[in-house]
């Protein structure tokens, strides 16, 4: 079986930059197990699936270990490719996914995903968790994942994880994150217990990241970047429970896989 396969740089408008994802449009559900396999032939970050025409679509991510439940570079990566390799007419998609329905809408290059927002919550965290990072002191907030919030964008970008220890204290993943310089936010993220050590650019962390930096400078839009060596660059709009995350993307790869 042939499947066409794209490979996208997304949260960058050139290649090279930001977060590369998969992305594997299908006619119909192949079974679990192959899906998995491609993922982990593919060893990106995330690998995307999609099933689905006329602006509606069923969508799946699958890191090389686990299918997660919500993902937002990938997401973006399945867009574009939507818009721009494939053609589709309309100017708004919508996709059913596990972590629930999610529209992205383009305007010009810029694609923009409405994304649930959640504000994360103070947490006494895992004895473990800090001294993981080779952090000393710090606020420790928790969504989906662990938020810890440090002093400056330059403790941001000089951590190096333990990542065998985070793999033990950690449910999904865990932002980094500090009030930026150029940007109103940066941070980093780490999830190796979902086979991710560090995750260039993370769309769903910004998420909970957003409403927490809405709060903490008083304005609900905001800019932010995250990466260490490679970085990428992120749109956020705060609107009630909602956050609109957007971002360029290039296509970096167009081809064939057999299966």
């Amino acid at each position: 079986m042939k499947l066409k396969i794209f490979q996208v740089d997304a949260f960058s408008s050139r290649t090279l930059e930001g977060n590369p994802a998969a992305v594997c449009p299908l006619d119909d559900w192949l079974p679990d197990e192959m899906l998995k396999a491609i993922a982990a032939e593919n060893n990106l970050a995330e690998t995307a699936f999609f099933v689905g025409h006329g602006g509606r679509y069923q969508l799946r991510w699958f890191t090389p270990q686990v299918e997660v439940d919500l993902c937002g570079h990938a997401t973006l990566a399945t867009s574009w490719v939507l818009f721009n390799e494939l053609s589709v007419p309309e100017d708004r998609l919508r996709f059913s996914t596990r972590g629930g329905e999610l529209s992205v809408r383009r305007s010009g290059a810029l694609l923009a995903m409405d994304f649930p927002g959640t504000m994360p919550r103070l947490c006494t965290p895992p004895a473990a968790l800090l001294p993981a990072l080779g952090i000393e002191r710090a606020e420790v907030l928790e969504a989906r994942d662990y938020v810890v919030v440090v002093d400056s964008e330059e403790e941001v970008a000089r951590l190096v994880p333990d990542f065998a220890a985070l793999r033990e204290c950690t449910k999904f993943g865990v932002s980094v994150t500090a009030r930026g310089e150029a940007f109103d936010f940066v941070s980093r993220w780490f999830g190796p217990r979902i086979g991710v050590d560090e995750d260039i650019v993370t769309g769903a962390a910004h998420a909970w990241l957003a409403p927490y930096w809405a709060g903490r400078l008083g304005k609900t839009v905001l800019t932010a970047q995250q990466g260490s060596t490679r970085k990428g660059q992120v749109g956020c709009e705060v609107t009630g429970n909602r956050v609109l995350i957007s971002g360029y993307a290039a296509t970096y790869m167009a081809g064939e896989i057999h299966v």
